[in-house]
């Protein structure tokens, strides 16, 4: 059975995980099947991904045969501690890969972000969740610690005491909670209408500015001064006077929506 569908239309790819009688749950042919999904959008010419769970819930994290499964593994160090995607292991670049797309990632959140389900949503750039949506840092349920790429991303989006407060103790949060704390965009009853208008606006964006533009805040995010200022530049040569550039003034100054190639 596929775990994920891909779709696109007017230059959106709409990623879904379609296992929603299972709550989308992570199993190894989820994992995969997500893997292949950013794979095939980030080679696409997409200019933006909206990202969403079938069913009720965005993706409540680890099956119970996963757990199994993996107290049964011969060689867990090896599985966990090489390398295989970029800087990753394979279950952290679950998350990690919609961070590396050049395309902007917008999550759609209903029902249960937990565990792993919440790292996949961090990984997006813009999460709008559903107001009763849920969100849990779920591992210490298990006597694990976050390890799909969670503490790479957690604390640039939140304060260390709510980090800790929701790695201790593995509580669901409501998803006002989530948006005060910095780990929701915003919230809207209808999750998926509201990410597909965003999507749908920066679409309409020149895609060579909207990707450069993403490339900068990983940098800013991260670097040091002198490399911010450095990458700015950087950037900022790549777009200005090209063509995508001098269409986006041009319909500024007719009063019409650019059109790009």
């Amino acid at each position: 059975m596929a775990r994920v569908s891909v779709d696109y239309q007017d230059h959106i790819a709409r990623v879904t995980l379609t296992r929603g009688d299972k709550m989308n749950a992570l199993d190894d042919a989820m994992v995969d099947a997500i893997l292949a999904a950013g794979e095939e959008v980030a080679a696409s010419d997409a200019r933006v991904v909206v990202l969403s769970g079938e069913g009720k819930s965005f993706c409540a994290g680890l099956d119970m045969a996963s757990f199994a499964k993996m107290g049964q593994m011969s060689d867990i160090e090896s599985w966990l501690m090489d390398r295989t995607h970029h800087d990753a292991n394979k279950m952290q670049e679950v998350a990690m890969i919609w961070r590396r797309l050049p395309q902007p990632v917008i999550a759609a959140i209903r029902g249960a972000a937990f565990g792993g389900g919440l790292q996949l949503a961090l990984g997006a750039d813009i999460r709008i969740a559903a107001p009763d949506a849920q969100f849990a840092v779920m591992e210490m349920k298990w006597g694990l610690v976050p390890d799909m790429g969670g503490m790479a991303l957690l604390p640039g989006l939140v304060r260390s005491d709510v980090l800790r407060l929701l790695t201790y103790t593995a509580t669901p949060i409501p998803a006002g909670k989530a948006e005060a704390w910095g780990l929701v965009t915003e919230l809207a009853d209808d999750p998926m209408a509201r990410a597909l208008e965003i999507a749908t606006h920066i679409a309409e964006q020149s895609p060579a500015a909207i990707r450069a533009a993403k490339r900068l805040i990983e940098v800013a995010e991260s670097a040091d001064q002198a490399e911010v200022l450095l990458a700015e530049s950087r950037e900022q040569v790549s777009v200005i006077g090209k063509p995508e550039q001098m269409e986006v003034v041009m319909a500024r100054m007719q009063g019409r929506k650019p059109v790009f190639g």
